[in-house]
């Protein structure tokens, strides 16, 4: 009974934060609305793939003085599910435009704002809509091998309860059923949103020629920057200059890179990695254009 009556307890402080956070939230994004046409639009963004690094690389630019942030959240996911909302509403959540002419004041070099939202590499509209609202800007990709990344991808998404299968295995098999139908559906029903496509895709996102083949003829390749993952952690300082240079950024300062958002998870079976392997290896030799060499996971 005791342990029955404690459990509420525990929860009212952690509920309590959720709502002054939402409130926070909100109250945020109204300033922000009604400032809307006074700030300013990102100038790239790291749109994947999915349990990549994003969040490492996110945190690592976030830390460069000309780099600047969303206000409120990480990835503002407008162009995969918040389409409909308007650009005013986008662009609320970034900084006045304001704070970028001081930041130019002071290092004498313009700012560049971004966000960073994974879903936007594999969701089937959303290449098209950065085309059209954000002309020019620069897109980096991040790639790891696709096996790993789906393991990854199921661990990730049983821990947030969005994946109900706790067997790999089991999830892979019902993946071709999950999804479809949904690519189309999002791609002709306005509004409509999959919970499947995003959360269950553990083969299709992983099939990165695929959705960069999509991108290329929207943005231009020359706008895009591939990096393989691999090599970023092994090499961070050399991965960040490579995005500073893309960007045309210079060095200010030293590179703080850490590893985010990595789960334990169970080992994968041999026979299901050379399954897994194989079936992703026509997909990975298409990467060697876009990463100027062979994908680090098939040397």
């Amino acid at each position: 009974m005791s342990s029955t009556l404690k459990h509420p307890a525990l929860k009212l402080p952690a509920l309590k934060q959720s709502a002054l956070k939402q409130s926070a939230h909100a109250v945020s994004l109204a300033a922000g609305r009604a400032t809307s046409a006074g700030r300013v639009l990102p100038s790239f963004l790291i749109i994947g793939a999915q349990r990549c690094g994003t969040t490492s690389l996110y945190r690592s630019l976030s830390r460069h003085p000309l780099v600047m942030k969303p206000v409120l959240r990480k990835g503002v996911h407008y162009f995969d599910m918040a389409y409909e909302r308007g650009l005013p509403w986008y662009r609320a959540h970034f900084p006045l435009t304001s704070r970028a002419q001081a930041l130019r004041f002071r290092w004498g070099h313009a700012p560049q704002a971004f966000e960073s939202a994974p879903y936007y590499l594999f969701h089937p509209l959303a290449g098209a809509r950065i085309a059209a609202d954000l002309p020019g800007v620069k897109l980096i990709v991040l790639v790891r091998d696709p096996v790993e990344r789906a393991c990854s991808a199921h661990a990730h998404e049983l821990a947030r309860g969005f994946e109900t299968e706790p067997a790999f295995e089991r999830a892979l098999a019902l993946e071709p059923e999950r999804l479809a139908g949904e690519a189309e559906r999002l791609r002709t029903v306005p509004g409509y949103a999959s919970h499947a496509h995003r959360h269950h895709a553990y083969l299709a996102r992983g099939r990165y020629a695929e959705q960069l083949a999509r991108l290329e003829p929207l943005v231009g390749r020359d706008r895009i920057l591939v990096l393989d993952s691999g090599l970023l952690f092994r090499d961070p300082r050399a991965a960040y200059d490579r995005v500073l240079e893309f960007l045309g950024l210079p060095r200010l300062g030293g590179v703080e890179f850490e590893r985010h958002n990595a789960r334990p998870r169970e080992a994968m079976p041999a026979s299901v990695h050379r399954r897994l392997r194989d079936h992703f290896e026509p997909w990975d030799a298409l990467l060697v254009p876009w990463l100027g060499a062979v994908p680090s996971w098939r040397r």
